[in-house]
């Protein structure tokens, strides 16, 4: 990422330094000290939904512990070539500075099985000189074998943790707003928070976008956003009208697939038959789990919406 466009992004401007500046829960967090104080990344699968630090927390990791970092953004360079060549090259090769070598591998549930496995015996040849971080959405897509070398840490949120997080991230975005020198509405900040909840990237980045075309955050920004309008898309199921379901999930093609079939779910109760509700919650077990191994989630949540609106009956 160029300098220009660092700065020009607040999340990339405002990223916390260091683990104590991250948005996180208690012990999550504690877990980070201890290897910040360890001295040494080691090896980490860092899994969880998007927008929640996980790449953040890598970040701050060799920052605190001044490690010369590798950043390979594995939606991009996710082949055998690219980890036979810019890794090995990177990984076999001692620190200039004496510093201890990271590779973040950021999004790495889109690196190829092939190319994960290659990485295998990398992960024990180099485990001397250099640490590898994983970062991933699904950790399900990681291969066993990479999973066995990592220490595993899950980025989940427990109900108790959900106020005192909002309560950091409005003081985190309250400070940011007030740097860039934006008027906002204290409560509205907050609703955004609670509507995007945890991804504190996508509140940001909406934040930020809304403050170019208003020149400060009020109501408008709670319509504004591209929110879930799960009343259009039942009522496109009920019609059994395609053409509205299909121009529905274009509209919301910039929402986490995991969290369309969340709403989904949590809206079912008294739409349908009971018999219905169970043969939805079927298709859409079916189709999340699915949808993380295909190659296009869009056509996936297509499917199970065809699934549901041929197989279940309205009220």
């Amino acid at each position: 990422m160029s300098l220009e466009r660092e700065h020009f992004l607040w999340v990339e401007k405002y990223r916390p330094k260091t683990i104590q500046e991250c948005i996180l829960p208690e012990t999550t967090k504690q877990i980070f000290k201890g290897i910040v104080t360890s001295g040494k990344v080691g090896n980490l699968l860092l899994a969880g939904g998007p927008g929640q630090g996980k790449t953040t927390v890598a970040r701050a990791l060799c920052n605190e512990l001044n490690a010369d970092c590798l950043f390979m953004n594995s939606s991009d360079k996710n082949g055998v070539d690219d980890i036979r060549t810019t890794v090995k090259s990177y990984a076999s090769c001692l620190s200039l500075t004496g510093s201890s070598k990271v590779i973040i591998f950021d999004e790495a549930d889109y690196i190829t099985p092939e190319s994960q496995a290659a990485m295998r015996g990398m992960i024990e040849e180099f485990e001397k000189n250099c640490s590898f971080v994983f970062t991933c959405n699904f950790k399900n897509k990681i291969i066993e074998a990479i999973h066995s070398r990592c220490a595993s840490i899950e980025f989940r949120i427990a109900k108790e943790d959900k106020p005192k997080l909002i309560e950091s991230a409005y003081k985190r975005i309250a400070e940011i707003l007030s740097l860039e020198e934006v008027d906002f509405e204290p409560k509205v900040v907050g609703q955004l928070i609670v509507q995007y909840f945890p991804d504190y990237r996508r509140t940001i980045n909406e934040l930020q976008k809304y403050s170019k075309i208003s020149g400060k955050i009020n109501e408008g920004i709670l319509s504004h956003g591209n929110d879930l309008d799960i009343n259009t898309l039942f009522k496109g199921l009920k019609e059994k009208n395609f053409t509205k379901v299909r121009e529905w999930v274009v509209t919301n093609l910039d929402n986490d697939t995991a969290k369309i079939y969340r709403k989904i779910y949590d809206n079912l109760k008294g739409k349908m038959t009971d018999g219905s509700v169970c043969q939805a919650i079927a298709h859409i077990a079916d189709f999340q789990y699915r949808s993380a191994f295909s190659a296009d989630p869009e056509i996936c949540l297509m499917s199970c919406l065809i699934h549901i609106m041929s197989d279940c009956e309205w009220q």
